[in-house]
């Protein structure tokens, strides 16, 4: 069975040729897991309106970043589009109000292909990516994840991926412990989802212990809230990995049945 939702966290993009509990968790994780197409929502694609790739073309793979070793660069994921399931997500947005835009030509970033790369190497599953406004509300990041619950029902996976913890002028380089207030901020997302208390996730800017610290910038939590959106209702949210990099970067991830 397909689960409603995963909330997978892409880290550095160095998890492409890097051997580390994660990417060897992500394989794992894939091997029971064979959707018919992936719908992935992610962190580097940011638009003010919601932004679906529309093509049934091979992507271009985008190494947006820098400074990394050319073997990374060497990567290429050539997974295809299905222009029919961004329809179907194009369809199911609009029809609660979302107002979306369809892209043919933009490649893969590497807060999707990273991830897939590990979880389906062959890159044989087509691929609909969607972009994020991080400027919406967390309220409103749910309600385009509400949108698109059941496409499992239909071998549909959805994804977001981002990071819950990601602050990259607080990296602590060559430690693999993890600070203090990176984990109480996880504990406090965890606990929340445990009672089911969604308004006060909603408020986490507010209410969260280092919430600044944790979030300085949106764009990789939201793809938190699109996730949980996704879920089935009244399902509750599993934790299937966590662990930190770098002292504050965290890996939690979540599956939702």
């Amino acid at each position: 069975m397909i689960p409603s939702s995963l909330f997978l966290a892409h880290g550095s993009p160095m998890l492409a040729i890097e051997d580390t509990e994660y990417a060897r968790f992500l394989g794992t994780l894939a091997e029971g897991l064979r959707p018919k197409a992936i719908v992935i929502f992610t962190a580097h694609w940011e638009s003010e309106i919601t932004t679906v790739s529309s093509s049934d073309a091979v992507y271009e793979t985008i190494y947006d970043f820098g400074g990394f070793p050319d073997e990374l660069y060497e990567v290429r994921y050539n997974a295809r589009g299905s222009s029919v399931v961004a329809g179907l997500v194009t369809e199911r947005l609009q029809a609660v109000g979302i107002p979306v835009r369809r892209d043919t030509e933009r490649g893969l970033d590497h807060g999707s292909w990273t991830l897939l790369h590990r979880m389906y190497p062959q890159a044989d599953i087509p691929v609909v990516q969607v972009s994020v406004n991080p400027d919406l509300p967390p309220k409103e990041q749910f309600r385009i994840g509400e949108a698109l619950r059941g496409l499992n029902r239909d071998e549909i996976l959805v994804i977001g991926s981002g990071v819950t913890v990601h602050n990259l002028r607080m990296l602590r380089w060559g430690q693999s412990t993890p600070e203090t207030w990176a984990v109480e901020f996880d504990d406090w997302l965890l606990k929340r989802l445990e009672e089911k208390d969604y308004e006060s996730l909603f408020r986490y800017a507010e209410l969260a212990p280092h919430a600044r610290q944790a979030v300085p910038r949106a764009e990789h939590f939201v793809p938190f809230f699109i996730a949980l959106g996704a879920g089935q209702e009244g399902g509750e949210p599993e934790v299937i990995h966590r662990s930190y990099d770098l002292g504050t970067l965290s890996y939690l991830s979540l599956q939702q049945a």
